[in-house]
């Protein structure tokens, strides 16, 4: 269902939210700023989570979209596997819409806190994993056709179902198959953002049926999110990212951690037992 909610002045910083998103979804890739709107729409906002999570998926699909362009004409894509992992996410998406109207409030706020924070500590130790490797001189060999095709489709669905669960874009998933596959940094990034769009585009379609979105909140967030999202490529085209990808992934997992325990504090109403 779609609806307009009445304007509130505190929507003039959305923007500038959104291109902040934007820009960060396509420089880390799949969109991922656009895990931080649920917080935002449900911390500060006060939105209902159904609705922020609907909502969501709005506002990030120019981020996939403006930016798989961007990363495609960079040459930054693997068409071929992406696909593959596209098919298997919208398979996840159509199913997973259904679970956010079977639960309540307060039970989708902690179970995306707790999925927030859970991402955050494997991103974590798949970093120092990776960092331990280079140290130690281990080299993954690239997997048989059967083996990325496993893999594609396993991340792929998974991706899927968290994207039309709780409104973020699945990224991580998609990420880690690509990482497993040894794929080079900017080709995940480029990758990601194509199976997220695919993901996101379903999930969304689902949602008009069983969810509710806010044209009003995605009108001022997407006002932003696609200069963003058009920055990103450009900026990484003449970079190097395999030397800044950790840290880069690294602020962005604690990132993750600090707004799930935010959310689970606020969806458990402990916070004024924590100010006593």
């Amino acid at each position: 269902m779609i609806f307009h909610s009445a304007f509130e002045y505190i929507y003039l910083w959305l923007p500038l939210v959104g291109f902040l998103v934007g820009l960060i979804g396509t420089l880390i890739g799949g969109g991922g700023g656009g895990f931080f709107f649920i917080p935002i729409l449900t911390i500060l906002l006060g939105v209902p989570a159904q609705v922020a999570v609907a909502t969501s998926l709005a506002a990030t699909l120019p981020i996939c979209i403006v930016g798989s362009v961007g990363h495609y004409r960079n040459n930054n894509i693997d068409v071929r596997l992406g696909l593959l992992m596209s098919a298997a996410g919208v398979a996840g998406a159509l199913g997973g819409a259904g679970i956010t109207s079977l639960i309540t409030h307060k039970q989708l706020i902690i179970c995306y806190g707790s999925y927030a924070v859970l991402i955050a500590l494997l991103m974590i130790r798949g970093i120092w994993k990776k960092k331990r490797d280079e140290i130690n001189g281990i080299v993954k060999h690239e997997d048989t056709r059967i083996t990325k095709a496993v893999k594609g489709t396993f991340f792929g669905f998974l991706a899927g179902v968290i994207t039309a669960t709780f409104g973020t874009t699945g990224a991580t998933p998609v990420q880690a198959g690509l990482f497993a596959m040894s794929k080079p940094v900017k080709v995940v990034i480029g990758t990601s953002l194509m199976v997220v769009m695919a993901n996101t585009t379903s999930a969304l379609g689902a949602h008009f049926l069983v969810g509710k979105i806010d044209l009003t909140l995605v009108f001022f967030l997407t006002t932003g999110t696609i200069i963003g999202a058009m920055l990103g490529p450009k900026l990484i085209k003449d970079v190097k990212l395999e030397r800044m990808d950790g840290p880069i992934r690294l602020w962005y997992a604690l990132g993750m951690i600090l707004f799930g325990v935010l959310m689970i504090i606020s969806a458990l109403d402990i916070m004024p037992y924590l100010e006593k």
